[in-house]
């Protein structure tokens, strides 16, 4: 392509996408042994639209994650949440259980963010700002996704640099709601699923350092249960800045655009919010601002071809309370434990053998042979049987010594990203071969 530039940055892992997936992701990558690379398009610190409201769940991700909870570092801790329905109003604490912790926190995304990119780079993650991904980059014979493209863009999101080419032989996109890369792959959302929106604002408050998360499961147009019920529902967190992060959601069954002017019925439900908010509804601190929601797995599947999507790309936010952050993070989470198929420090020897194993595929059935092939052992023949036989040589010192994932993957495809099961012709190499092999750190001996 004119005017790109070929680079060769090795990583075992691109993460498109620096926000709570992205970063989660990159953190349990990074500390797995495995060289990562995030590009973000934006610089630390950005704003992004959201409530600002972390559950027990989502705390219990970043306590996971090792992440200072202090509170002068501007966490603010509550005790549970405040509802508001029904005529009713009642405070449920967080209930104290073994797999989570018994409190919420608070804290704007603007410091959330960088909080969590900055714990990543930490953990070894190689973190690119003003980085703009603008598609996948793909393999010529196989037509999986071997990397990225992408360009410098200035604090307005203005190309400011030639187009790049980063490789990888994994990228995991988090890359928000627009999911730009699942769509350039032709993974589509599906309408059938429930999308959200949600707009939000900052007001000042005294009520800053109060101990509830607030949630309003009604939404009045003037004096709660004598004016019209409007649409939705509304959140009111306070962050212990002086501030308090208000806001309201709706959920349609299906992903169609919607009429509702979010900004009016914000404004009109504010200005009957509890006397004790001491809201001024015509003072917010910061422009009203809306995001989409995308719901219960919206977009599948969600590994496809060396991409695998994470957070809102994937649709992962909950359609019963609008939560997102917590199951990003638990899904980013869950990238580790492929990552434990590969030996600390050895991620490059996995990047060469995903890319010694793609040659192998194009180069066996280039001769007509489709009988399954093992990925040690082939006996291919004709005049591509030299090609054949290097590219085994190649896929073999990658894989030795020892690399053999788990008994429960055992049969599998190489290196945990693997799909397919081999057939009873294609065994795995015997006991007393893999006995021979040295162990390798954070493997079962078998």
């Amino acid at each position: 392509m004119a005017g790109t530039v070929q680079r060769q940055d090795d990583a075992d892992v691109i993460v498109v996408g620096a926000g709570p997936a992205g970063a989660s992701a990159a953190y349990w990558l990074a500390t797995a042994g495995l060289d990562v690379l995030v590009l973000e398009k934006s610089a630390f610190p950005r704003d992004k639209v959201c409530g600002d409201g972390l559950t027990p769940r989502a705390v219990r991700e970043l306590v996971a994650m090792g992440v200072p909870l202090r509170p002068e570092d501007g966490w603010i801790r509550n005790k549970g949440l405040r509802v508001y329905g029904g005529g009713h109003r009642l405070e449920l604490p967080w209930p104290q259980l073994d797999s989570f912790p018994d409190y919420g926190l608070a804290r704007t995304r603007r410091d959330f963010d960088a909080t969590l990119a900055a714990h990543a780079r930490a953990a070894g993650t190689k973190i690119l700002e003003r980085t703009q991904v603008t598609g996948p980059l793909l393999h010529e014979r196989t037509g999986r996704v071997v990397g990225v493209t992408a360009r410098p863009v200035d604090d307005a999101g203005r190309r400011a640099g030639e187009e790049v080419t980063y490789r990888a032989p994994v990228v995991v996109a988090a890359d928000g709601v627009s999911a730009r890369l699942a769509l350039a792959l032709g993974i589509e959302k599906d309408v059938r699923r429930p999308m959200g929106v949600a707009v939000r604002t900052y007001f000042a408050t005294p009520n800053h350092d109060d101990e509830w998360m607030e949630s309003h499961l009604e939404l009045w147009d003037g004096e709660p249960n004598r004016s019209n019920l409007l649409p939705g529902y509304g959140w009111i967190f306070p962050l212990g800045d002086g501030t308090a992060n208000v806001g309201l959601g709706s959920v349609s069954s299906r992903a169609v655009a919607t009429k509702v002017d979010y900004k009016d019925l914000l404004a009109r439900w504010v200005a009957n919010a509890p006397d004790y908010w001491r809201f001024d509804a015509d003072a917010p601190l910061a422009p009203v601002r809306g995001a989409a929601l995308p719901m219960a797995f919206n977009r599948k599947p969600l590994y496809s071809r060396g991409v695998l999507l994470v957070g809102d790309s994937g649709g992962m936010v909950s359609p019963f309370n609008g939560e997102g952050i917590a199951y990003a993070m638990q899904a980013a989470r869950r990238a580790r434990r492929r990552a434990r198929l590969l030996p600390p420090g050895h991620g490059r020897g996995a990047g060469r053998l995903l890319h010694a194993r793609a040659d192998l595929r194009a180069a066996h059935r280039a001769t007509g042979d489709h009988a399954p092939l093992h990925p040690l052992r082939s006996t291919p023949t004709g005049a591509d049987a030299p090609r054949h036989e290097a590219v085994g040589r190649r896929l073999r010192a990658a894989w030795w010594p020892g690399l053999r994932p788990p008994d429960r993957h055992a049969g599998t495809d190489c290196a945990g990203l693997m799909t397919r099961r081999h057939s009873a012709e294609a065994t795995p190499p015997s006991d007393a071969r893999a006995a021979a092999r040295p162990p390798r750190p954070g493997w079962r001996a078998r």
